[in-house]
């Protein structure tokens, strides 16, 4: 399948950069240039904020109803379209087909469980504590135009995820998409146009990341930030976001625990946490990373877990039964090399893996360590690939404080058997998502977000409309 060059979307338009710029795109199972993907500039961005404001002004007045028709339609069209969308996917990003088809139909189901969520955004009347004829009403209202800033690893979902609850609740949005990967993006924003969405409510640009951040989030026109990314970064930008009192959402990095107990099911944990972790070639922010096992079953789970990695297949994404693609850039590769060679220099045994595979594309093989030492950097920093570290526990409220030694709190993942040791886990792992006995399911009406220095704010449940709301406060004295 030919890979496209991708244009800007600004106002209802497809369209070059003012300035005629471009950038490359790379696929990451060759290494070779694919396509170009148009350069936003500063005359770009003001045109698409221009727009974004009277897409409001448009979207805000429309009622629910015919709001969630257009986006029932433009999922109907993802859904029909998937079988030509994930072959892009695939191309710019590097993951299996089936994974990236998967990503797709996902995104499809989410905007249509968003189109009935935009009927329940309610307000409510309060009872006057004097006078009868003293009506008190909340209200709630969209923000305003959204800037919205997502990553490579999941070129549809993480837009989705922002565009779904942005539109519900009645907001514009322009969305800075990685350059990196832009045709999946441009596809699922293909479809919003192609079903009749009013020019400037949802709007596509690419560029550098720090300078349209750095432009589009003190700019009067917008209101409200959502970003992806990794942790000093939305630091960053929650700062820069808070010096212009700007609502902002934040999904940031993690560093996923896995707690597998004496009494689990062996079986289950290898497949259902191999799955997750080897999955987008471990480049999923809540990827199980730091594998707590009980002494008692460490080895018979280390080992079972290595031969799991072993048996996948790696390869192009777009070949035949590859069950792990490549790195997404070559930046990947250096990071899992360094974090490899450093923790068998502290002490680490490995188990499987541990080396680039070939000499173009990024590939690297499914890494198993055991034994790694808490100072090894696999175990503080967040590894983002197929690398997993194994170390061992006494007492479940060890593997606990482990797990929260981090100052990462996005997701964690556990197996037992026992209800008592659920109830611990539940009451006692500090992770915005916790997985019992089974691997990651996020679904669009289960909150997604993290705590502590994994951000705030929901990107899935009717808790992530909230943020894309101003709830208001009208009293009206009947006379």
């Amino acid at each position: 399948m030919t890979y496209p060059n991708t244009q800007l979307y600004i106002n209802g338009q497809w369209q070059d950069a003012a300035e005629g710029r471009t950038l490359a795109v790379f696929n990451p199972a060759s290494g070779k240039e694919i396509g170009r993907v148009a350069h936003a500039g500063k005359a770009d961005l003001d045109k698409a904020l221009e727009a974004a404001q009277k897409g409001f002004e448009t979207w805000r007045d429309m009622p629910p109803a015919d709001r969630a028709k257009i986006m029932r339609k433009a999922a109907a069209l993802i859904r029909e379209r998937a079988g030509e969308i994930a072959p892009l996917l695939t191309q710019e990003q590097g993951k299996p087909l089936v994974e990236a088809k998967g990503e797709t139909m996902a995104a499809a189901d989410m905007i249509e469980w968003y189109a009935d969520e935009g009927f329940r955004v309610y307000g409510r009347l309060v009872p006057s504590r004097g006078k009868p004829e003293l009506r008190q009403m909340v209200i709630k209202d969209p923000v305003g135009p959204v800037a919205a800033f997502t990553p490579w690893n999941f070129p549809i979902n993480q837009v989705v995820r922002k565009v779904g609850p942005a539109l519900a609740a009645g907001c514009s949005m322009l969305v800075k998409a990685a350059e990196e990967t832009p045709a999946g993006p441009a596809a699922f924003v293909k479809a919003f146009a192609d079903a009749g969405i009013p020019p400037g409510v949802l709007q596509l640009v690419y560029g550098d990341p720090a300078e349209i951040s750095g432009y589009l989030i003190p700019h009067r026109v917008i209101r409200k930030v959502t970003f992806t990314g990794s942790t000093p970064v939305g630091k960053q930008l929650a700062a820069l976001a808070g010096q212009h009192m700007k609502r902002v959402t934040m999904e940031l990095g993690g560093h996923a625990p896995v707690i597998v107990c004496e009494d689990a099911d062996i079986g289950l944990a290898v497949k259902a946490a191999g799955a997750a972790k080897f999955r987008n070639a471990g480049q999923v922010c809540i990827s199980p990373t730091r594998f707590l096992v009980h002494e008692s079953v460490k080895n018979e789970f280390a080992q079972a877990f290595a031969k799991y990695a072993q048996g996948l297949k790696v390869g192009d994404g777009l070949a035949e039964g590859t069950q792990m693609g490549p790195l997404a850039n070559p930046r990947r590769v250096s990071a899992m090399a360094e974090i490899h060679e450093d923790a068998v220099k502290k002490g680490a045994t490995v188990l499987t893996g541990g080396k680039r595979i070939g000499d173009s594309g990024n590939f690297w093989e499914p890494t198993v360590l055991v034994d790694v030492p808490l100072e090894a950097k696999v175990f503080n920093d967040e590894p983002f690939g197929p690398v997993a570290g194994i170390r061992s526990f006494n007492k479940l409220e060890e593997a606990i404080a482990e797990a929260n030694r981090l100052s990462f709190g996005l997701a964690g993942y556990a197996f037992t058997k026992s209800l008592k040791n659920a109830d611990l886990l539940t009451r006692r792992v500090e992770v915005g998502m916790l997985w019992l006995n089974m691997p990651a399911m996020p679904s669009a009406e289960m909150p997604f977000g993290g705590i502590k220095d994994s951000g705030y704010g929901s990107e899935g449940g009717p808790e992530s409309l909230e943020a894309y709301l101003n709830t208001r406060s009208v009293a009206v004295m009947n006379v």
